[in-house]
């Protein structure tokens, strides 16, 4: 279906698809195969082998591309395959300057795996554009952003990071896992790839693992793909339809991650027993006026610090939550809570952890969906 006129809303359960041509089905078919049969040699309907595509990963791409204003979408087994193939369009030597507050696995990959093949890599606070802009230089090939940041929640203004791109050869990538397209568009902002782990609101439901990217230029896309089917970290059919299904849902999914995650908020930063709340959607949240122009609504991710509390006082707390489940990952549509430092992020050295924030005292939320009265009230018996 052409998608180009749709809103959103609409682009999130038509964007790209179309009924099934063998038998009209309304939802892709998992096409559970590796092998495609040929009437003669190349003599095929578009589809060959399954690691190089797949008509399930196709009508999930295709969403992909939908819902973020993009032309191409590739899918992969996680989010950090995706983040892989992005770093291998890079030759050593070539530089990458990156927030300092970031996903600890996004570090690690490129700390432990790619720095040792000659990447250079710079992790800057980017709050404002000027540390960015001191770091760049002939040797700069990416810049690579979160926003909001994990666990930090930190906004970093997509459209002036992408102005110091414009007429060099830099690319630049945002991670949009937090956000979503519901909440943000980094293409429609100047940037030239967007990475989700779809894992997380995408797919919607904690049973599935993928990662995506999304880009508008083919020459860029073509090397993807190329490095997609080449290193083979491609998702299956199965979890191509499950993510194509949560993705029908993620409006409204988003409209109640929103509307909690505010509540929830307000709530921890009333409590005298809470320190700090990092949440964008307050008015003296760093950078809270680019938030409110380059998102829709401040989303359902937050972080707090316990008063006076020290790592002990934390593992208490997530120890006691009931409604909320303490687990890795995010953007279910049940709540959960985690420990960054000794879980999401325990993979960044422990001074670069508390440089940017992550004290050993944070506790991370993913606000679900659940009656928010319940999720208020079991925070309020583990913190109190």
């Amino acid at each position: 279906m052409a998608s180009k006129n749709l809103k959103f809303n609409t682009k999130t359960i038509h964007g790209g698809q179309q009924p099934d041509e063998a038998y009209g089905a309304v939802m892709p078919p998992i096409y559970q195969t590796s092998t495609y049969a040929q009437t003669t040699p190349g003599g095929h309907k578009g589809y060959q082998y399954s690691r190089s595509a797949n008509p399930t990963r196709t009508a999930l791409e295709n969403s992909l591309a939908s819902i973020e204003g993009g032309e191409f979408g590739l899918a992969f087994g996680s989010g950090l395959a995706a983040i892989d193939a992005v770093i291998k369009l890079l030759a050593p030597g070539d530089e990458v300057i990156s927030t300092d507050d970031l996903y600890g696995g996004t570090y690690r990959i490129f700390k432990k795996i790619f720095e040792k093949f000659g990447v250079v890599f710079h992790f800057v606070g980017m709050q404002g554009a000027d540390a960015v802009r001191d770091k760049i230089n002939s040797k700069t090939k990416l810049i690579w952003v979160e926003t909001p940041t994990n666990p930090m929640m930190n906004i970093i203004d997509i459209k002036a990071v992408a102005a110091l791109t414009k007429g060099t050869d830099i690319m630049l990538a945002v991670d949009n896992t937090f956000a979503t397209p519901y909440l943000q568009l980094p293409l429609e902002l100047g940037a030239d790839i967007v990475m989700h782990s779809a894992t997380k609101y995408l797919g919607g439901h904690s049973d599935t693992v993928v990662g995506a990217l999304v880009v508008k230029d083919k020459e860029l896309a073509d090397k993807l793909y190329f490095i997609q089917n080449a290193s083979g970290a491609v998702c299956g059919p199965m979890d191509s339809f499950l993510v194509l299904r949560g993705i029908k849902t993620l409006h409204v999914r988003m409209q109640r991650h929103c509307e909690n995650g505010r509540a929830i908020a307000e709530y921890l930063k009333s409590n005298p027993k809470i320190e700090k709340v990092y949440w964008p959607g307050f008015k003296d949240h760093p950078n809270h006026h680019i938030a409110k122009e380059q998102m829709k609504d401040f989303g359902g991710m937050i972080s707090f610090v316990p008063k006076g509390g020290s790592y002990d006082d934390a593992i208490k707390i997530v120890e006691k939550l009931r409604v909320f489940t303490l687990a890795e990952s995010l953007g279910g549509v049940e709540s959960l809570a985690g420990h960054p430092a000794s879980m999401t992020h325990a993979s960044i050295p422990k001074e670069e952890r508390l440089r940017s924030g992550v004290v050993d005292s944070l506790i991370r939320l993913s606000v679900g969906i659940e009656d928010v009265d319940d999720l208020i009230a079991d925070l309020e018996q583990a913190i109190e």
